[in-house]
């Protein structure tokens, strides 16, 4: 192990010299945000993949594959399937916008009635998100090192802090195209084809499986529509993934490396299931589906593959985490102390090194606070549940509906988060956390009121939606910053 002891301890130590680097470009709000703006398709294809193929995309994919056979590819190919409706519909108008949050499009849209409210709940989507990411710390360094799971915890939690609070979305956007040629390379290139040797073939799976491991719909109906609900849905309107559509550098790239991520999404997606599917005919017998990861690449690689493909596992697992966490920290800040600190100072800006140096404070905060929940929190499951219900039930129709219709107003959008997110909390009390109705009725209330309360007030103030039409129509906001080219950006 020591060849992949080395493997991973470069990996991790090259994590920190990029954040080190990109803390050197960090030099206006838009730089430390959204990376000035200035992805081209090849980077932004790369890190949006990144952000969006996490641990549970990775060694949860594979242990649904072991669990339900090829039907587990469900749970991330609704991600991508989420990624690319985003890019081919929206992005190149969320692009246009120039704006750093989702509750900024609010206010836009809606004449400033619903961002704090949308910010709270927002926030508290992308913290747990940071949180169940940093959890699975504890798994990879368990199977790496026999770490303690609260050191664990700790060491993987404080390099993703530290390079992200150096950097901010320049040292998260390189490190995550590291990580997204590790992921490549470790998962679909390596550990996908040598799953499918080990188990002897695909003609060998089938003959030692039920055939319902080999059924595209054998996960169940109710499942995969619950999986389109939650995950294609909460792609449309997340701030960790608003926020690198922020990034691309024209609209035409955002719309082009989304469709691009999305689209590999899908292949990620069935190779986590086929090896999942292969590591249950090499180890039938385990005690946890999650487990099939940890085992398959620590018992069936070679030395050197194995600390490459263990780092393909912690590099997703960091790519999420880095990305909820700024997201997490951005919203907190421009979204909720901003507007609290703007009400008693009555609205004074900052200089833009000093709004750096603001969100980089707000990154350490956060992060600090992500390891220390992670620590004391025990069920993830349950916790990226509520994040995502809250984030649907709450948020998704007053985004979707003010970027497709134009009689909904901030009124209907207030009271429609409000209902929504009221309606999933009781719900969630009343069936349980981990049920399906509560998403479904909480979307349906949210859905209703937002409509009904829309239709019953008076129509959002003309000079409102010219001004948003023009957002739209990327005729307004900050001009792209100008700055030299940046390497490898296709």
């Amino acid at each position: 192990m020591a060849v992949d002891y080395a493997v991973i301890v470069v990996y991790l130590v090259g994590m920190l010299a990029v954040g080190w680097w990109g803390m050197r470009r960090a030099k206006s709000k838009s730089d430390f945000l959204v990376a000035g703006r200035r992805l081209g398709p090849t980077m932004y294809s790369g890190t949006m993949a990144a952000i969006v193929l996490g641990g549970a995309s990775t060694i949860g994919g594979v242990g649904l594959g072991y669990k339900h056979g090829l039907s587990g590819a469900w749970m991330v190919f609704a991600i991508g399937l989420g990624l690319l409706l985003l890019s081919v519909f929206f992005s190149a108008r969320i692009s246009r916008l120039r704006v750093y949050t989702v509750s900024e499009m609010l206010d836009l849209r809606y004449g400033g009635k619903a961002g704090i409210i949308s910010g709270v709940v927002m926030w508290a989507y992308t913290l747990m998100l940071a949180v169940t990411s940093t959890i699975a710390y504890a798994t990879i360094f368990d199977v790496l090192f026999g770490l303690d799971r609260t050191l664990a915890i700790i060491l993987g939690g404080t390099i993703v802090v530290a390079y992200s609070t150096l950097g901010g979305m320049w040292s998260i956007t390189l490190t995550d195209m590291v990580q997204f040629v590790v992921k490549t390379i470790g998962v679909l290139l390596l550990l996908l084809p040598i799953a499918i040797v080990k188990a002897g073939g695909f003609s060998a799976m089938k003959a030692k499986l039920p055939t319902e491991y080999f059924d595209p719909l054998g996960i169940g109906g109710e499942t995969i529509f619950t999986y389109v609900l939650i995950y294609t849905f909460g792609m449309l309107i997340g701030q960790d993934i608003w926020q690198r559509v922020f990034t691309a550098r024209t609209d035409k790239v955002a719309r082009f490396g989304g469709t691009v991520a999305g689209t590999y999404c899908l292949v990620y997606a069935l190779a986590g299931a086929v090896i999942g599917t292969a590591a249950k005919v090499i180890y039938p017998n385990l005690g946890a589906a999650d487990d099939a990861f940890a085992t398959i690449v620590k018992d069936s690689l070679p030395v050197g593959v194995r600390g490459l493909v263990l780092a393909a596992a912690l590099s997703a697992v960091m790519s999420t985490s880095s990305g909820a966490l700024i997201a997490c920290a951005t919203v907190a800040n421009n979204d909720i102390w901003s507007r609290l600190r703007g009400a008693v100072t009555g609205g004074q800006e900052g200089e833009d090194r000093d709004e750096v140096r603001g969100n980089r404070v707000f990154i350490l905060i956060m992060g600090i606070a992500v390891i220390a929940i992670a620590i004391v929190l025990n069920d993830v499951v349950q916790a990226l549940t509520v994040a995502y219900n809250l984030l649907v039930g709450g948020l998704l129709v007053p985004i979707l509906g003010g970027l497709l219709w134009k009689r909904g107003t901030g009124a209907g959008a207030l009271a429609s988060i409000v209902t929504g997110g009221v309606s999933v909390v009781g719900l969630m009390w009343w069936y349980g956390i981990l049920a399906n109705e509560p998403v479904y009725y909480g979307l349906l209330a949210s859905l209703a009121t937002y409509a009904v309360v829309s239709l019953a007030t008076k129509p959002t103030d003309a000079a409102v939606l010219a001004a948003w039409r023009e957002r739209l129509a990327g005729r307004g906001g900050t001009a792209p910053a100008v700055a030299e080219p940046v390497p490898a950006q296709g």
